[in-house]
């Protein structure tokens, strides 16, 4: 999950942000905020356009599917390449963007290219495969495919959206807006305004064109300009989203595709909101019970109580926000959004316990770093990525949003009830998108597959982002697919669970051997 940061406080929704599989892998020094470490194979050239993939290509965009990807050696033993796609698919005749790829070679026996997006909106594929190829993917998928992440349109390196300097992202990002008054959201939406006019400023017309349907389309590009006739692919979180839509707009052109950490694009903002709302404090729980089972937990009592003790902690920094040791001030939200973070694999809750010791003895620099992380801040103050910005603008283009003041405040109301401890803080998403130069292009809707491959959906019991529940849904409208589960606490699956998910993600995406429906693990 990435949270809407591009306003800070609890103007700020916490809510939809799918956040990337990569980033879940907090190492247990928090501050070199370090992922994975990055390896490689061999390099490969261009290969010839398959003929096939000319002759079905459509006419108007015969030009994109007829590229071929041009591989140069890159970022040590990976190889790199830009694939052109247009900026707008109904004016194919206009300009052109570039997206940025990135691939790890196989050594074995090349089935092709298995296509990777580790979620967000806004998660750049390109790092998660730098940075996590050579150990998120087991020895057997990396032996049979070329391992490839690509930066979706608006992200980092493919025309990425650009609004603020880092000095102006972080005193947004300090700044607390009172949402319960009328004059701290009229000042949420006019502080709004001025960052969404410098973002269509900064970015231009590609700004409007991000949504994850015209993304999908890209992938059915970038799958013809890897010599690919069919799509290989493994989506996370968000990532499930744009893989189930592409399913829906070129289901003949369906490989092997597994949606790890399902999203339910049926959903209403507002609904995605409520189940992560209330997901979040499920995994809060089952962290408190495991935290008073061990030694230096600085809670005590029962779980309602270690979790009253942390609701008390939010309320007294609310009231008097803390100060950290690099001299910024830490507020409710940004409290919030690093216990968040945490939760996102049950490896990482040590650093939620650290973090909680710290603050409730009145340091709360282990949150900030924590926070930090989340916004992809560096220990130098710059920002190493977009993805706040390339979250808003995919959001704001995927999902009506409720935006009046009566409707928003309904909302937060409701959030209270699903997350005591954390609901107030998902609300007023809508605040995101009121004053967004473009409107929603999309309708929510159950997503309608007509392919014959059998479609692997995988859910986690206890994930805070992406409810079980989620991946349940999305089985029965994909209809021809199979349900895996992993009984276990964190978000999505594969690389971080059992042997059981790993050998049949593996045997699906290398054997053709799909796992029974309903398989648990």
């Amino acid at each position: 999950m990435k949270s809407a940061r591009a306003v800070p406080a609890r103007s700020r929704s916490l809510a939809i942000g799918m956040r990337a599989a990569g980033a879940m892998a907090l190492v247990l020094v928090l501050s070199s905020c370090a992922l994975f470490g990055a390896g490689g194979t061999g390099a490969k050239g261009a290969s010839t356009p398959n003929p096939e993939i000319a002759s079905s290509a459509p006419a108007e965009l015969r030009s994109y599917y007829t590229q071929k990807a041009e591989w140069t050696a890159c970022e040590a033993e990976f190889q790199c390449a830009k694939i052109k796609v247009p900026l707008d698919y109904s004016k194919p005749d206009g300009d052109s963007i570039e997206i940025a790829a990135i691939r790890l070679p196989t050594k074995g026996a090349n089935k092709g290219s298995l296509l990777i997006n580790p979620g967000g909106p806004g998660g750049s594929g390109y790092d998660f495969v730098k940075d996590a190829g050579a150990t998120h993917f087991s020895e057997k998928l990396r032996a049979n495919f070329d391992i490839v992440g690509f930066d979706p349109r608006g992200v980092k390196r493919s025309a990425p959206v650009t609004c603020l300097t880092d000095q102006e992202r972080d005193a947004s990002r300090a700044k607390i807006y009172d949402l319960d008054t009328d004059a701290g959201l009229a000042e949420t939406l006019a502080d709004n305004q001025v960052i969404a006019a410098k973002c269509e400023e900064k970015t231009g017309p590609v700004l409007g064109e991000l949504d994850t349907e015209s993304s999908a389309k890209d992938l059915d590009i970038l799958r013809a300009a890897l010599n690919d006739t069919k799509l290989n692919y493994m989506g996370f979180s968000y990532g499930t989203f744009l893989g189930s839509t592409y399913a829906s707009l070129f289901p003949d052109n369906v490989g092997a595709m597994v949606l790890d950490g399902a999203m339910d694009p049926s959903l209403s903002y507002e609904e995605l909101t409520s189940g992560q709302a209330k997901a979040f404090e499920k995994a809060l729980r089952a962290y408190v019970e495991k935290c008073l089972q061990s030694d230096g937990c600085p809670l005590s009592g029962g779980v309602d109580a270690g979790i009253q003790q942390i609701r008390d902690l939010i309320a007294a920094v609310e009231a008097n926000p803390m100060r950290a040791k690099d001299g910024r001030m830490v507020s409710a939200s940004t409290l919030v959004t690093g216990m968040i973070v945490p939760l996102y694999n049950d490896d990482n809750w040590p650093l939620l316990t650290q973090a909680l010791g710290a603050a409730l003895k009145n340091d709360a620099s282990p949150f900030l770093r924590l926070a930090d992380f989340n916004a992809e801040r560096e220990p130098n103050g710059t920002y190493s990525s977009n993805s706040t910005f390339a979250f808003s603008a995919i959001n704001c283009l995927d999902y009506p949003m409720v935006m009046d003041t009566a409707g928003m405040r309904a909302d937060d109301q409701q959030l209270r009830l699903d997350s005591p401890t954390f609901g107030k803080y998902f609300a007023y998403g809508g605040t995101n998108c009121k004053e967004w130069p473009y409107q929603n292009v999309r309708t929510p809707a159950p997503v309608d597959y007509k392919g014959s491959t059998d479609i692997l959906v995988i859910g986690t019991t206890g994930d805070p982002a992406t409810p079980v529940e989620w991946a349940s849904e999305l089985r029965k409208q994909l209809g021809n697919a199979s349900l895996l589960t992993w009984q276990g606490e964190g978000h999505t699956a594969y690389g971080r669970s059992n042997d059981c998910v790993g050998n049949a993600v593996d045997s699906y995406l290398v054997d053709g051997k799909t796992p029974a429906d309903n398989t648990v693990c």
